[in-house]
């Protein structure tokens, strides 16, 4: 009999019997730092690492069933049908799981007993808020909107003819509705990248819906769009990680995974196709996606993301759209449609879509999904204030806390040595309330990792204690220095009050080789790599020995604060006893939130809560970066046409023409 937890838990468990010879004890995989052996050595360590284990607890066990029939091994049917029974409650994360078992229809029919089963579910599923039937799935942000859209689709063309049962639609009829939208959500990633910007959680997500289009898919422009839309995915991975660890800035990472790099949804996804990383099946469900794929990475990607020699690699990247600038992007403010691509940005109280939001909740009953439970108390004065046409106003007063989910345009910058990578979301909506957006991280291996955050709350969902953030600071990058301003204030709110002042940084010392106070600056060496940080603030070390923050959390009280953070290197800057002199010894003068700097290696730097970063009395550039810019690929925001060039290898994406070439 399955067991399925509620959608809180987002696990799927089973008390079915164990079929004989399945393990039950997880043998954990090593992190690899270095590339290793070949994509096909890769995959088949990856299927076998896999049926030596248990498969994991989350929402995404059935990968792993499907890897070990791939590999030759028997599956667990009590694993699939309590699967199958996760999908049937409409727990959230649904539409992930789903997706195993489309491949499993499509691919491996025939191959166990449950296809009937399968179908059932498939044809009783609801696909789209829209469809019958109270839940509290998540249909909208960027990646459920291509996992559930493009599942409909799939799942019509698998069945044309039949009548799924809670849309009463035929399976041409889903074909129909959801082909317009994947093409839409493919059309604005290839142009403006993505609202959760390199999110080392929902690519995993994004990967898998991709792969499901590219090997079922029998339309060809949906199928050539979907490839290339994958390829530019696995771009951003290549450029903003450093030897398997996806450490940069992201739109949604969540505190374990910004924490641990062990926890990253994409480690074993960066593993199989790049070579490094670690196959932990902690969260992961692309990696056996792509195993099982026809696609094959670019060798070009798989280059850049293997080109860890070159002294220094600089990246900039703008992503995602602003949500005023909906005319250029063909987006209205009126309709159902528009309304789900908004909400792929999470703008559900922007003044521009709170009311299109309203009438959604109104016709999709999204007030009883728990999603949403924040906006249930207030729901008779909202009511009263769209009578009153009073909802924009109340938006735009308090947009810094209800607008703190919405992830709108973003300019990253990312800098990596073979020692350490610094990324960075530049002067990135200073004041506002954040969620789950991660804004800057320094990284000298998979835990040696640093960044501050302001905490919302003490626990309890995000924006918590290191998840988000309760206010974000004004942050900015030149190369290997980094500035973090934060100027906390207490303005009204209805969703996440303002209640602490200070802020903090993550710096776990056991995974660094050395850790040395002095002067004012925490330094810290990790193998050739250094970091050192300095808070304008007083600070002191988490000491409570039963936390896991202790002597990994440095706290700086106080409303405002600047963090600066500048990395270094043996090859560079000589021994570590010589950067840290060299650091220490720099000029450095803070005058409320302002700051000079004179660094080592960047020069005079001057920066603060208002006004330009000035580099040696020049403006640095911290909007108005092109799609992408880098020593590989020179490429327009929006740009129809991308070439990426490395060594020998080329691709060349034209969008305009459905044109993909790899040289």
């Amino acid at each position: 009999m399955a067991t399925v937890h509620n959608s809180a838990e987002y696990r799927i468990t089973t008390d079915a019997l164990t079929p004989a010879g399945y393990p039950t004890e997880f043998v954990p995989d090593s992190y690899s730092f270095f590339p290793e052996a070949d994509f096909e050595s890769r995959r088949a360590d990856l299927l076998a690492h896999i049926s030596r284990n248990p498969a994991p607890s989350n929402t995404k066990p059935a990968y792993f069933e499907l890897a070990r029939l791939a590999h030759g091994s028997t599956p667990h049917p009590g694993i699939l049908r309590a699967a199958l029974a996760y999908i049937d409650g409409r727990n959230d994360c649904a539409d992930f799981v789903i997706h195993a078992f489309l491949r499993l229809l499509y691919q491996f029919k025939g191959q166990t007993a449950l296809d009937d089963e399968v179908r059932d579910t498939i044809l009783n599923f609801k696909y789209w808020p829209d469809e019958p039937g109270s839940d509290s799935l998540c249909t909208w942000t960027e990646n459920h909107t291509i996992l559930f859209a493009s599942a409909a689709y799939l799942a019509g063309q698998r069945y044309p003819d039949a009548v799924f049962t809670n849309s009463d639609q035929t399976g041409r009829e889903k074909m129909v509705l959801n082909r317009p939208r994947i093409l839409r959500w493919l059309d604005l990633r290839f142009h403006t990248g993505f609202s959760e910007w390199l999110s080392h959680v929902y690519y995993d997500e994004d990967f898998t819906a991709l792969l499901s289009l590219i090997d079922f898919c029998a339309d060809n422009e949906i199928q050539q769009r979907a490839t290339m839309v994958l390829d530019l995915l696995l771009l951003d991975m290549a450029l903003n990680s450093f030897h398997g660890v996806f450490g940069s800035t992201h739109g949604r990472a969540y505190e374990n995974t910004k924490k641990w790099a062990s926890n990253e949804g994409t480690t074993d996804t960066a593993k199989l196709l790049f070579g490094m990383g670690q196959y932990s099946g902690f969260d992961n469900m692309s990696a056996v996606a792509f195993a099982l794929s026809s696609y094959r990475v670019p060798p070009i990607i798989i280059a850049i993301a293997q080109d860890l020699a070159r002294p220094a690699m600089e990246n900039r990247q703008r992503m995602g759209i602003r949500v005023d600038d909906g005319a250029r992007w063909g987006l209205g403010y009126d309709n159902f449609e528009d309304g789900m691509m908004w909400l792929t940005l999470e703008a559900y109280m922007h003044p521009r879509t709170a009311a299109l939001t309203l009438r959604m909740f109104d016709a999709f009953n999204w007030w009883d999904n728990h999603f949403f439970a924040a906006f249930k108390p207030y729901r008779s004065l909202l009511n009263i204030l769209r009578k009153t046409h009073l909802v924009k106003p109340l938006a735009r007063a308090l947009a810094w806390d209800l607008c703190r989910n919405t992830r709108e345009q973003v300019n990253i910058t990312t800098y990596r040595t073979p020692d350490y990578m610094l990324s960075c979301a530049q002067d990135y909506r200073p004041g506002y309330g954040g969620d789950q957006q991660h804004i800057w991280q320094a990284t000298l291996g998979p835990d040696a990792v640093c960044f501050t955050t302001h905490p919302a709350k003490l626990e309890g969902v995000s924006p918590n204690y290191w998840e988000g953030s309760g206010q974000l600071p004004r942050a900015a990058q030149v190369k290997n220095v980094l500035f973090a301003v934060y100027n906390l204030h207490r303005k009204p709110a209805l969703y996440v009050p303002t209640r602490h002042f200070f802020t903090h940084a993550w710096l776990p010392c056991d995974e660094f080789d050395e850790v040395v106070e002095r002067d004012g600056w925490i330094l810290a060496r990790k193998g050739d790599g250094y970091l050192a940080l300095y808070s304008q603030r007083p600070y002191r070390w988490q000491t409570d020995a039963t936390s896991e923050q202790s002597r990994n959390e440095i706290i700086a009280d106080g409303k405002r604060n600047i963090w600066i953070c500048e990395l270094g290197r043996r090859a560079d800057d000589g021994d570590f006893e010589a950067f840290m002199t060299r650091i220490t010894g720099a000029r450095l003068e803070f005058s409320g939130t302002n700051v000079i700097y004179e660094s080592p290696t960047q020069g005079k730097l001057e920066f603060g809560w208002q006004g330009s970063l000035r580099q040696n009395g020049r403006d640095v550039r911290l909007d108005g970066y092109g799609r992408y810019e880098n020593p590989y690929v020179q490429a327009d925001f929006s740009a129809e046409t991308i070439t990426i060039r490395h060594a020998d290898h080329a691709l060349t994406l034209d969008w305009q023409n459905g044109r993909r070439e790899i040289n």
